[in-house]
């Protein structure tokens, strides 16, 4: 079978696949603007914003404009089919909820939300918009699931003159970015997502709100803190003092024992000696093997200066660059280290899902202003990026399309990255330094615990931004 009789039902398919909305959708013409805006989102157009994906599909761009802020459809009807989706086709009892916000640069002072704020598209401070996500991750595949505006508490909530000026209903008010991931994580679990754990970055993980409620949910969390984290690794011992209340009530109040020992930064735990550092390769770049030694110890994270609940302080070092990463875990005592590694270092796949979707999807290409029609293109958004994902995953596994040609990088598809490592010398003082590490520990046979492999290889994920290519490339001809 050729590259082209695979190509050509993916029109069909996305016939198919957008049927599963109509319901949302009552009126015949807003379906057709619906296949229009997902079409041009999953086209081969350089700019997808409203004005080019109209013109090229021969509507009038107002039409589209109007599609977004004025008819009367149900968009969060479509983002709970489309959740439905996720779990109904992609379920995996070690499924991944990923948490993670991004930006979208903008100019004035009308778009709703925007402020000057840090922009992490631009890498500084910038005028721009942030949005808060929850991304799904189960094997190889990934999408996103849902996603909320930030809404400014100075700037915005507490103007809530411009708020209607820019659509945002009355209810609509400021939470701080770990309530709304929350939120988020409620609204899935009630579709009937079902997540074994979370991965965050640090600006979620120190919150003990944010980890407190992730366990309420019966979900293991594997966030990452700052090295300014303070706990011990054994439980002090806490006394109750007595006092007494303005009622002329006595009332007790925990604090720390007189002899108990002061809570220490994760960064300033082990001076000299510590536990034991397990080398482990964590995973597979574009710039080679990944390869970090991690402590794994028992820790009890202070709260209000007294200890939390127990858990996992997991200490990875970059072994070539010595980066140093600090995650903690609600996870069982029983949870073996690589497992809790494999987690803590999958919020690759939200990055990743950031970056395609704004390449491949126009994700950052909307030119709203308003909250109605800005949340309906971020749903939008993630229903086009779901159906190129499920398109990809599906073309990935024919041999045709991703196995037998050789790749513009250089590299095959039957070319096995151990057969090429034993041809090739590294030519880099680093690269030689980490092929010694590797091949001591292979020897050692300890370079890569059972079950251990955390993300595809960089040949796979060369694959999966071809076969991506491909697929635009050819979607408006099918």
């Amino acid at each position: 079978m050729d590259i082209l009789s695979e190509i050509r039902p993916l029109k069909r398919n996305l016939n198919r696949f957008l049927k599963q909305f109509d319901d949302c959708i009552k009126t015949a013409p807003s379906r057709g603007h619906l296949r229009t805006y997902v079409g041009g989102q999953v086209g081969d157009l350089e700019r997808k914003s409203v004005e080019p994906m109209a013109l090229a599909a021969g509507v009038a761009p107002r039409t589209l404009q109007e599609f977004l802020g004025l008819h009367r459809w149900d968009h969060e009807a479509v983002r709970r089919h489309l959740q439905e989706r996720v779990i109904r086709k992609h379920a995996d009892d070690n499924a991944i909820a990923l948490i993670d916000e991004t930006s979208f640069s903008k100019k004035g002072r009308k778009t709703a939300g925007v402020q000057r704020q840090w922009c992490g598209s631009r890498g500084k401070k910038d005028n721009c918009v942030l949005t808060v996500h929850l991304g799904y991750a189960a094997g190889d595949f990934h999408a996103l699931v849902d996603g909320d505006l930030y809404l400014p508490e100075g700037t915005w909530h507490e103007d809530r003159a411009r708020c209607r000026e820019a659509g945002i209903p009355d209810d609509v008010v400021y939470r701080p970015k770990w309530r709304i991931a929350l939120d988020l994580l409620d609204r899935a679990l009630g579709n009937g997502v079902q997540f074994k754990y979370l991965v965050a970055d640090e600006a979620y993980g120190m919150v003990p709100a944010f980890r407190h409620g992730v366990e309420e949910r019966a979900m293991a969390y594997v966030v990452e803190v700052p090295k300014s984290q303070w706990g011990w690794t054994r439980r002090p011992k806490v006394a109750v003092s007595e006092s007494t209340a303005p009622t002329g009530r006595p009332r007790s109040r925990p604090r720390l024992d007189a002899h108990a020992p002061a809570s220490r930064r994760v960064d300033e735990l082990w001076k000299r000696g510590g536990p034991t550092w397990q080398r482990f390769h964590v995973k597979d770049t574009a710039k080679g093997p990944q390869v970090w030694d991690a402590r794994v110890v028992r820790f009890f994270p202070s709260e209000d200066g007294l200890p939390g609940k127990e858990c996992w302080l997991i200490v990875a070092r970059n072994v070539l660059t010595g980066e140093i990463k600090y995650f903690l875990s609600n996870a069982p005592e029983d949870t073996r280290p690589e497992v809790l590694l494999h987690v803590a270092f999958s919020r690759w796949h939200i990055e990743r899902v950031f970056e395609d979707a704004k390449g491949q999807v126009g994700f950052d290409h909307f030119e709203v202003r308003n909250y109605l029609p800005l949340t309906r293109h971020l749903i939008l958004s993630m229903v086009s990026f779901l159906f190129l994902m499920e398109e990809t995953q599906q073309l990935r596994g024919k041999k045709s399309a991703v196995v037998h040609p050789a790749s513009a990088r250089g590299h095959r598809g039957t070319t096995r990255r151990r057969d090429a490592a034993k041809r090739t010398r590294p030519k880099t003082a680093a690269r030689r330094r980490e092929h010694r590490i590797l091949a001591t520990h292979r020897r050692q046979g300890r370079t890569r615990p059972p079950k251990a492999k955390l993300t595809r290889t960089s040949e796979d994920r060369c694959a999966h931004l071809e076969t991506q290519e491909v697929l635009q490339c050819f979607l408006a001809l099918s």
